[in-house]
C-alpha cells in the first residue's frame, strides 16, 4: 500500500504529519506522489481558521467520488477536527462527523500516533522539532485548547536527544514548535520550584512574571541554549507568548549568535480594550516596552508577527490604534486575519460577530498595505 498526506495549517501540523508518516512507514506502507496514486490517504485538519477547515471539507468531498472508483482506497481523517471531537465528553462531535463525513474509514486522534518512531521528513536541512503540544491560555477566539486540549511537555532529555541526532545526521536548521514555546516545562515542574536535572546538572525554573504578578515556571530559556549549543546554523522557535517572554530567555537569544533574529511575536490587536476581551495578558504599551528591550538586547532584530482585524466589537478607533502599534514596532512582516468565529470558543458564546464582512476587507487591506507592501501608501 501506498500513502498520501494532505496537510493543512500550522507547523505544528507538518510536524504531526511527518509523524503519522513515520507511523505509516514502519507499517510497510511507501510514498505515493499524488492523492490519486494512493491506497490510504491522510487529512490532516485544521479549526484555526475557517478557510483551512473549508478547504478540508472540499477536499473530502472530492475524495467520495474517488472512493467509488477505488474500492480500496481509504480515507483517515485527524489533526484539528477529530481532537475537539475527540475531547467532546458527549460523543455528539464525533458522532456528527461520522455522519457528515462517512467516506472516512478512520478518525485518528494525533495523540495516538506518539513519538516512538523518526519522523519522516521530506526537508534534509531543516527539522521541525516538537517541544509541546496544547495550550493553557484560552485566547477568547482560539480554538486549540480544544482542539489539541492542556499543554503538554515533551520530557526535557528526550528533546535534546533528538536534537543532537538531527545534528549528527547533518541538519543545519532546526525549529523548535509549540503553542506556546516560552511555556515549556511548566507542567514538568512540581509546585513552582523544585529543581530539574538535565544532562547531568540541576537546573531551576525560570519564574514569569506578567503584569507584575508571577505567572509560570518555564525551563525553555535552558532548553533552547542547550538546543544552540549543539552547533546548529541556525536555530528557530515558534509560537511565542509575548507575557511569557522573560528577560532570561532574551539574555539567552543574545549569547548565542545562532539563534535565529527573525522572531515571531503575535500582537493580534493594539487595542487594550480589544486585547481584554481577546483575554491577552498584556497592553499595547507593555508590548511595545517588550519590543523596546528585545531591540535594546538584541543586535540585528527583525520582528514578525500576528493581527486579527474585525474582531467582535472593534471600532474605527480601536483599529487606528493598532495601526499605530504598528507604525511604531516596525514589524518586517504580519499575518494578518479577518477574525472568523470558531465554534467553543469564548468569543463565539460571548460577543456577537458583529464586524461587516467588508469593513474587516478594508482594515485588512490597510495592514497589508502598511506592513507588507512596504511599496504601497497608508
Amino acid at each position: 500500500m501506498k500513502y498520501f498526506i494532505q496537510t493543512f495549517g500550522c507547523a505544528a501540523n507538518t510536524a504531526d504529519s511527518e509523524r503519522i508518516a513515520a507511523l505509516l512507514k514502519k507499517r510497510g506502507m511507501g510514498t505515493a506522489k499524488s492523492l490519486r496514486e494512493a491506497d490510504y490517504v491522510v487529512i490532516n485538519t485544521c479549526m484555526v481558521r475557517e478557510s483551512a477547515e473549508n478547504r478540508a471539507y472540499g477536499l473530502l468531498n472530492n475524495l467520495g467520488g474517488l472512493k467509488l472508483k477505488k474500492e480500496k482506497l481509504r480515507i483517515v481523517l485527524t489533526g484539528c477536527l477529530v481532537g475537539i471531537a475527540v475531547r467532546d465528553t458527549t460523543g455528539k462531535m464525533m458522532e456528527r462527523l461520522r455522519k457528515k463525513f462517512s467516506v472516512v474509514d478512520e478518525f485518528l486522534a494525533i495523540s495516538e500516533v506518539g513519538f516512538d518512531n523518526v519522523p519522516v521528513r521530506s526537508d534534509k536541512t531543516h527539522a521541525l522539532v516538537l517541544i509541546s503540544s496544547g495550550c493553557n491560555n484560552f485566547c477568547t477566539y482560539c480554538v486549540v485548547p480544544f482542539t489539541r486540549g492542556r499543554e503538554v511537555s515533551r520530557p526535557y532529555g528526550e528533546i535534546i536527544k533528538e536534537c543532537r541526532e538531527l545534528k549528527n545526521k547533518g541538519y543545519r536548521e532546526i525549529t523548535l514548535i509549540g503553542q506556546n514555546v516560552n511555556s515549556y516545562g511548566a507542567d514538568l515542574v512540581k509546585n513552582g520550584q523544585e529543581a530539574v536535572y538535565s544532562g547531568g546538572r540541576k537546573i531551576n525554573p525560570v519564574m514569569v512574571k506578567s503584569m507584575g504578578k508571577q505567572r509560570i515556571p518555564t525551563l525553555f530559556p535552558y532548553l533552547i541554549d542547550d538546543v544552540a549549543k549543539l552547533g546548529f546554523t541556525k536555530v528557530n522557535f515558534i509560537s511565542s507568548n509575548p507575557w511569557d517572554f522573560s528577560p532570561e530567555l532574551i539574555k539567552v537569544i543574545a549569547q548565542n549568535p545562532n539563534i535565529n533574529r527573525e522572531i515571531h511575536l503575535p500582537v493580534q490587536s493594539g487595542d487594550d480594550q480589544v486585547l481584554k476581551r481577546m483575554n491577552r495578558n498584556y497592553t499595547a504599551e507593555e508590548y511595545l516596552q517588550l519590543i523596546k528591550n528585545l531591540k535594546l538586547k538584541i543586535k540585528n532584530i527583525r520582528l514578525s508577527t500576528d493581527i486579527i482585524v474585525g474582531f467582535p466589537g472593534e471600532t474605527e478607533k480601536q483599529f487606528e490604534n493598532t495601526v499605530a502599534l504598528c507604525k511604531k514596532a516596525g514589524f518586517f512582516k504580519a499575518y494578518i486575519s479577518e477574525y472568523s468565529d470558531r465554534p467553543e470558543t469564548a468569543a463565539h458564546r460571548v460577543f456577537a460577530d458583529d464586524v461587516p464582512h467588508k469593513e474587516k476587507k478594508h482594515r485588512w487591506r490597510v495592514l497589508e498595505n502598511l506592513i507588507n507592501r512596504t511599496s504601497s501608501r497608508y
